[in-house]
């Protein structure tokens, strides 16, 4: 029999019907087929589906997934955030280097790629890596050694599984190790009294939420949304009843409702949890969002990190379907159309602000766009557009489900319901716990094991640090607001080395478009190493002060705005910290100038040394 043949790239395009606004997917593709979207690819796509080339090369080198260069038959992605580098990044990295003979970014010569990416959603159990799309997780240096040899023996990626993890990442769809960690609430001892009510994550009773919304009108169900106060979870807390509310009185016959399930905050994997045990909860939220608002059409925004749970979504997607709660006549009651796909993405933590996420959606760079308008005026393909977070959208469910009053017995005044956080870091019991908002951190601490936490960082890099005095405070949007992650970190932890990766990692993702962000946390990353290296000044830290305040009023988006939170909330919480590393030179020097480092470079060239007197 003959071999097969990989599709064409004009066939590839055809396969999405050569449409513009599918060209993620298209390069997607074409980068699985042939481990690359090299030049001759990217002029293809773009007489396919006649478009600049320009447009294709310019999306291509903005997602961190997709490639001009060609890349080895599997690629190994290493986490490299804050939380994987506590537990032993720098040990596995080095022996996946030693073992595959090249560096990061390289290829061996048997077809393997080493990189190094962002949060995966896994630092739950990390040190974690992508292989191809499999996770692998709890690696140490034997492990990653022993990943090596096994993938030089079949180059199957898959075969890395040996031990299926908990719940539905053992079904057949997903077949993957990964864990769970569903956490109850824990008292201090560790036990586990389920006294915490369960919202977002109790069990889900299928077609039960569709039937009591459709039993009334849109209106009411906006009406019953906006009685149970429910706020976005996945950061922002704006009010879902009044989006929804909003998008549906905006002009036009054709609506869309978006989920956004692109986690990419470093810290926060509760949606892939979510994804992975409550997707009808999920698909439900969809559904009566979309009736709500009078859309008939949604759209799944899947992170490229969990592209192994597709398959399995794509299933239940299907088998709603069959059940007569997605599609055509919703529940055969004549009053609703609705169905829903998913849309990959393909690399960029900026894609998780949602005008950025709907210009990815749309076949393009995931670059922010400027409001107004705001999407419930002029979202996906101009359309008025709804985004609700993963977790928003459960909780939704449960509100048609069980009625805004009960929503509503759990939480504070400004605060309804329950919220979801992602522990992780120095903690006895890392995973997510469901807590009703009004929860004192202190208690959070207690249940994750982490009493003797010097310090938490609430809502990811682009949150807050706070320190043992804020630990009564409480978890809630007037007070401690977070969309989920929460990292804790021991009295052994350099805290501006946090800092540095938090910038690190903000410089890096930043998509260049305003010069507040694109220049500000590189500066603020520069001061930070100055200060570390015993260099700095009090002045400096002024400048930092200075320099985040910019970008927090001049940004063009939310990641501009919040990229300089990582050293505006040390500076204010922890500023005795700064202050024993910072020293006024009596000479009146700037201590900032390193002269040796600034010849350094021009003395490896000539291969002469300098006189230092």
């Amino acid at each position: 029999m003959a071999a097969s043949h990989p599709p064409t790239v004009p066939q590839i395009c055809a396969t999405f019907g050569n449409d513009p606004t599918r060209l993620v997917d298209i390069a997607r593709q074409v980068q699985e087929t042939y481990g690359h979207v090299g030049p001759a690819s990217i002029d293809a796509i773009g007489r396919a589906l006649r478009i600049p080339r320009v447009e294709v090369e310019s999306l291509v080198t903005f997602y961190s997934f997709l490639s001009k260069q060609p890349k080895g038959r599997v690629v190994i992605r290493l986490c490299n955030d804050i939380i994987d580098r506590m537990h032993g990044f720098d040990q596995v990295l080095a022996a996946f280097t030693a073992e595959l003979g090249i560096g990061v970014g390289q290829t061996s010569s048997d077809g393997i790629t080493l990189e190094t990416t962002a949060c995966i959603g896994l630092c739950d159990q990390a040190p974690a890596a992508l292989v191809n799309d499999v996770p692998v997780t709890e690696l140490n240096s034997d492990r990653a050694r022993q990943i090596v040899r096994e993938l030089r023996k079949h180059m199957d990626p898959k075969q890395l599984v040996t031990k299926l993890g908990d719940g539905n990442n053992a079904h057949e769809l997903v077949r993957s190790m990964v864990r769970n960690n569903i956490r109850r609430h824990s008292d201090a001892e560790g036990g586990d009294n389920g006294a915490e009510p369960r919202i977002v994550l109790s069990p889900h009773a299928p077609p039960e939420a569709l039937r009591k919304a459709l039993s009334i009108s849109p209106a009411e169900v906006i009406r019953a949304i906006k009685t149970s106060r429910l706020r976005g979870r996945g950061g922002a807390g704006f009010p879902t009843g009044i989006k929804w509310e909003f998008t549906r009185a905006a002009p036009g016959a054709r609506k869309v409702v978006i989920c956004n399930a692109d986690e990419g905050e470093p810290g926060t994997f509760k949606d892939r949890v979510l994804l992975t045990e409550r997707p009808d909860r999920v698909f439900a939220g969809m559904t009566i969002a979309g009736y709500a608002i009078g859309a008939h059409e949604g759209i799944l925004y899947l992170r490229a990190e969990y592209a192994y749970l597709r398959p399995f979504l794509e299933m239940v997607l299907q088998r709603r379907r069959q059940a007569g709660l997605l599609g055509p006549d919703l529940l055969g009651k004549g009053k609703h159309t609705f169905d829903i796909r998913i849309q990959m993405g393909a690399g960029a933590y900026v894609c998780g602000e949602e005008t950025a996420l709907i210009t990815s959606c749309e076949g393009r760079r995931g670059d922010p766009k400027n409001r107004p308008p705001f999407p419930a005026q002029r979202g996906y393909l101009g359309l008025p557009t709804t985004v609700n977070n993963v977790e928003t959208l459960c909780a939704v469910t449960k509100i048609m489900e069980e009625g805004s009053a009960t929503f509503c017995e759990h939480g504070s005044k400004q605060s309804s319901g329950t919220k979801l956080l992602s522990i992780s870091g120095d903690c006895l019991r890392p995973g997510v716990y469901e807590v009703v908002f009004g929860t004192p951190l202190r208690r959070v601490l207690a249940m994750a094991g982490a009493e003797n936490a010097a310090a938490v960082q609430i809502g990811g890099p682009s949150g807050q640090m706070v320190g043992r005095d804020h630990y009564d405070r409480t978890i809630c949007f007037d007070d401690l607001a977070t969309g989920g992650a929460m990292m804790v970190f021991g009295p052994q932890r350099n805290l501006l080395e946090v800092v540095h990766a938090f910038l690190d990692f903000f410089a890096d993702e930043s998509c260049g478009f305003c010069t507040p962000c694109r220049v500000g946390t590189v500066q603020l990353k520069r001061l930070i190493e100055k200060v570390m290296a015993g260099r700095g000044e009090p002045a400096d830290l002024e400048t930092m002060e200075q320099i985040g305040r910019t970008m927090k009023t001049a940004s063009r988006c939310g990641l501009g705005q919040t990229a300089a939170n990582p050293v505006l909330s040390t500076l204010k919480n922890f500023r005795p910290v700064y202050m024993g590393l910072v020293h006024t030179d009596p000479d009146g020097y700037r201590r900032g100038f390193d002269l040796e480092g600034a010849v350094r470079t021009s003395e490896t060239l000539t291969g002469r040394a300098s006189i230092h007197v």
